[in-house]
């Protein structure tokens, strides 16, 4: 018999005591409800897991080192922008900072550092966000003047308990500028007391006068093999199996954010019931296997539709959108692209092993050419699919016309072809010759950008002003261009014999062209120039040749049977210009004409001028 202090052998220590009568209000009373296993809210991975030192911190090796050596020469900037795509990190080294400036160390004596302790009680109290000293703003929907005049007002007095007040705002960019100019002031000269600690995603919308005030950090994107070696210690600490496969899809998938990756990590986690395959990351986010990107690409490349259409079939029953996977099929193709004109990228571990391995056979068997034809046609389908009303079908569509371009010829190799079957004699060079423009050989088509044939080599330099054109040339030189303009467009050549000069000006030519070119051509050449002007119809413009010139080999070019045989090839390709490397500045063949002997008299009808212009009776 168990005496008054004395308790219960049969009853467990832990176990509460049952009264024996009724209740308070007579009821009988209910035995205790024991609390669930599991009373605590469950923390997403990208809360739990987030970094409190430096350390901590992922890809950002930079400004980890600039921060670092900061804190230890007590150099410590009074504001900074950390800017980045979401999830890389600036809010958390924000307030990795706030702490380093406030830590005491576990004796209560220390002073900033780089290395903030984490037990001490300015640490313990930043890091459980309840530190009033600490001021932490969303800009997104505090926007206004009077929420920046509210924290200027703060910023003046002390600190309550810490060492140092932070200002960290996130979203910056989001503040009017009225709210920004209210800033200034404080942000140039702030307390001794105060620091600032802004991050945005859109650092081109921050005022230039803002970004002047602060010491600014780039975050990166992390690299995928950073983000698959992070993930895949959090699923050991977490006791989950991830296959690599399934790792390389998230971190793919988290485009360089670490939280968004957490993010999608937390989502398999709750999903798989067992190991986390790649089949099921696959499943969960819509996206294609990427052993099926690879078979996609491959069935394009080798002009297979049939093929190409099974793959797709089986990735749309599998849940995959077709317009991710055509923007799948870029990225591959940008990577094999890559891998073609970098070689030493095979060894890089930053990329996946079947990329360093498919890829690189991909990129062994594909030409250049063939994979940018492939890449514009993808860029124009991704937005077709994106506005037409089926997806599926459109996503189709493209990848149809990319099989029939896959045996396409691209345009040098059209050329080649052409050539050796009599589309044109070969010169010395291996490529078709060209009909001549006007003044000779040595033209060079261009059929939508693409040069189709050889250019003969340029004739000697011809004597100095030995034709009108060398003159126009000359007063080009000698940066004259509201004279070079007439001269070039209003003045109709009648007579050339040094140093006289017989013109016919146009309406609109001004009065003094005349005058005004004998005086910079005696001065340029030594000798006295005379400048004619005469009613005689003369040559065109020397605006007028170079236009007809140019129509001239435009029309030979088009005539030419290897440049018709390409414009038939190719539906809808025109000629764009053809280039005589002969011809000089004005398009016109840099031939060389005889100077002819200087008449004893000019025509009756000419008007001679000189650097004064006078009239001649007759």
């Amino acid at each position: 018999m168990s005496g008054l202090f004395q308790d219960d052998p049969a009853v467990p220590d832990d176990t509460p005591p049952v009264p024996d009568g009724p209740g308070l209000f007579g009821g009988a009373v209910s035995p205790p409800v024991p609390e669930p296993l599991h009373a605590s809210p469950y923390r997403v991975l990208a809360r739990k897991y987030r970094p409190t030192t430096f350390d901590d911190l992922i890809g950002q090796e930079t400004m980890v080192r600039t921060l670092r050596n900061a804190f230890a020469a007590g150099r410590v900037a009074h504001a900074f922008m950390l800017t980045g795509v979401r999830g890389v990190g600036k809010t958390t080294t924000a307030r990795i900072i706030a702490r380093a400036l406030n830590c005491i160390g576990p004796d209560g004596t220390g002073g900033p550092t780089a290395d903030p302790c984490g037990v001490c009680e300015n640490c313990v109290a930043i890091l459980a966000e309840r530190e009033p000293d600490v001021f932490e703003m969303d800009a997104a929907s505090r926007t206004g003047v009077d929420d920046v005049r509210e924290i200027i007002e703060v910023s003046r007095s002390r600190p309550m308990k810490i060492r140092t007040k932070v200002f960290i705002i996130d979203e910056v960019h989001m503040l009017t500028r009225n709210a920004f100019n209210a800033l200034l002031k404080t942000l140039e000269e702030p307390p001794p007391h105060v620091k600032f600690v802004f991050a945005t995603t859109e650092l081109r919308k921050v005022p230039i006068t803002v970004l002047s005030r602060c010491q600014r950090f780039d975050l990166r994107r992390v690299r995928i093999s950073e983000l698959q070696q992070h993930f895949a210690r959090i699923a050991q600490k977490e006791q989950v199996t991830v296959e690599p496969a399934a790792l390389e899809q998230i971190a793919r998938a988290a485009d360089g954010s670490v939280r968004d990756g957490l993010s999608i990590l937390d989502q398999a986690i709750a999903q798989a019931e067992g190991p986390i395959t790649g089949a099921q990351l696959a499943d969960m986010l819509g996206l294609a296997d990427r052993e099926a990107v690879f078979e996609l690409m491959e069935a394009v490349m080798a002009g297979k539709p049939a093929a190409t259409l099974a793959v797709t079939d089986r990735a749309y029953e599998h849940g995959a959108d077709h317009g991710t996977l055509l923007q799948d099929l870029l990225e591959l193709l940008h990577t094999v692209t890559r891998l073609k004109t970098i070689p030493g990228l095979r060894h890089s571990q930053d990329l996946p092993e079947a990329e360093r391995t498919r890829g690189a056979d991909l990129a062994d068997r594909l030409a250049v050419p063939v994979l940018s034809r492939a890449w514009q046609m993808l860029l124009k389908g991704v937005a077709e699919v994106e506005t037409a009303p089926d997806r599926r079908a459109a996503a189709e569509m493209v990848l149809i016309r990319l099989c029939h371009v896959a045996d396409m010829p691209t345009p040098g190799d059209l050329v080649r072809k052409l050539s050796g079957n009599g589309g044109g004699q070969g010169n010395s060079t291996g490529g078709p010759d060209l009909p001549a423009g006007d003044g000779g050989g040595g033209a060079r088509a261009v059929a939508n950008g693409a040069p189709v044939a050889a250019s003969a080599p340029a004739p000697a330099a011809a004597p100095r002003l030995s034709s009108f054109r060398e003159v126009v040339a000359l007063v080009a030189e000698h940066k004259e261009p509201m004279l070079h303009a007439h001269l070039l467009h209003s003045a109709h050549l009648v007579r050339f014999a040094p140093p006289v000069i017989e013109l016919r000006p146009e309406p609109d030519a001004p009065r003094d062209m005349a005058p005004k070119l004998a005086a910079l051509l005696t001065e340029a050449t030594g000798t006295r120039w005379t400048i004619a002007l005469s009613a005689a119809a003369g040559e065109s413009t020397i605006a007028e040749q170079g236009n007809a010139a140019d129509m001239a080999r435009r029309t030979a070019a088009a005539d030419h049977p290897l440049v018709r045989a390409i414009l038939d090839a190719f539906p809808g390709a025109r000629i764009d210009t053809v280039h005589d490397k002969t011809a000089d500045a004005y398009g016109l063949p840099a031939t060389v004409p005889e100077v002819p002997d200087m008449p004893e008299f000019a025509p009756p009808d000419a008007e001679y001028l000189d650097e004064d212009p006078m009239e001649i009776d007759t």
